[in-house]
């Protein structure tokens, strides 16, 4: 085949369209164009849960979980013993002094009180009888008819009369009363915390049947260890908050100290006074009793989870303008789940507590609920009041 016969195009490429070779080439252009270009870098940002700094001096000595309770909580029963007919509250039930809680079958009460009314009437009767005779004697008596001894023993007879009325009356006030122990009302103002029989079962006079919890003053029970009894018998600083509120931090009272202790947990109870502040507390919510005490100099504590370890140094991480910037610090001791620091922090300052291991210096952050982010230091502050106390 000759030079000149090679350079002719082929059959193939004179049957493609211009057009389209041109578009094949623009978009290979393009191509090579676009692995050129350099990737652009997105910003690093890691989201945190951060915690404001605060100095104390209160070293927390125990902290104990318990439950809200009424200070004057009743077992009420029955007075008589009978067949229950009628449940007319359920557990958490707020009741009025005076108000129904059940009734016994009154039958058999109904038939002792009347059985009681007439032996009063009976003992009427001869009284009025013995009254008529002693009445007609002394008439007699006044004519010289009978004589004094006869008279005497008409006299003796009225009065032992008038003491079997007397007797029968007393009788009928008390079967009148067992007629009206047959329905159970409570004594005061409260809440029903218990109900322990229902329609239908047979009780004992005293049998416990409904528990109500007196409204007005609330206290915290918690159990305490054997070994710190008589540590915490007297400790003035006492702090009580509740688990629903854990910001809301009150000062409480020791009333007081079993002197033997629970034969299930063998831990001795003590009862923490709640102060009229804490109107949230309501009973059966969990709560926390603190005891603390003073010490000579404020110390700042932060959470286990907020220390960084490099090279042997302890440091944390400080959030500073929305960046985080790594401070040694000089670790004093542990209290509980905190570290308390001698040095490298000042009150105000805000610490990341998670995340710790995931950031590097000048690493810009968010604080985890960034609609907050704002407000994220008065946050912390008020989560490391709370934490002063339970720590």
């Amino acid at each position: 085949m000759s030079p000149l016969h090679s350079l002719r195009p082929s059959s193939d490429s004179r049957s493609l369209p211009r057009t389209a070779v041109a578009a094949v080439g623009v978009a290979a252009l393009l191509a090579l164009t676009a692995c050129h270009k350099t990737e652009e870098k997105t910003e690093d940002i890691r989201p945190v849960r951060v915690q404001q700094v605060r100095a104390s001096d209160t070293d927390l000595l125990s902290e104990f979980a318990g439950d809200v309770r009424a200070r004057v909580e009743s077992r009420l029963g029955f007075r008589v013993g009978g067949k229950i007919v009628a449940r007319l509250v359920d557990a958490g039930a707020v009741v009025k002094k005076g108000q129904a809680l059940m009734r016994l079958d009154p039958q058999d009460l109904q038939l002792a009180k009347a059985q009681a009314q007439a032996g009063l009437r009976a003992a009427e009767t001869s009284r009025d009888f013995a009254k008529a005779e002693l009445k007609r004697y002394q008439e007699l008596k006044a004519q010289n008819f009978v004589s004094q001894t006869i008279l005497d023993s008409k006299d003796a007879a009225y009065k032992a009369a008038q003491a079997n009325v007397e007797a029968a009356q007393a009788a009928f006030r008390g079967q009148a009363n067992q007629a009206g122990y047959a329905t159970l009302v409570s004594d005061v103002d409260g809440v029903v915390t218990a109900v322990n029989a229902d329609v239908g079962q047979v009780v004992a006079p005293g049998t416990p049947v409904v528990q109500v919890a007196k409204s007005g003053d609330k206290e915290i029970v918690i159990g305490v260890p054997e070994d710190k009894v008589d540590a915490l018998r007297g400790v003035s600083d006492v702090r009580v908050r509740l688990w629903a509120h854990p910001d809301q931090v009150a000062q409480g009272k020791v009333r007081e100290v079993s002197p033997a202790a629970d034969p299930v947990t063998r831990t001795y109870p003590f009862k923490v006074t709640i102060p009229a502040s804490m109107a949230d507390a309501k009973l059966g919510m969990t709560a926390y009793v603190a005891f603390a005490s003073k010490m000579p100099e404020a110390e700042i504590h932060v959470p286990l989870s907020a220390m960084f370890y490099e090279r042997g140094a302890s440091s944390v991480w400080v959030v500073e303008n929305g960046a985080v910037r790594l401070v040694k610090v000089q670790v004093g001791g542990v209290a509980g789940n905190d570290m308390v620091l001698k040095g490298g922090l000042k009150p105000g300052q805000v610490i990341v507590t998670a995340g710790v291991n995931q950031l590097k210096p000048g690493q810009k952050v968010t604080i985890l609920g960034g609609e907050k982010a704002a407000s994220a230091p008065a946050a912390a502050s008020a989560t490391a009041s709370a934490s002063g106390v339970a720590k």
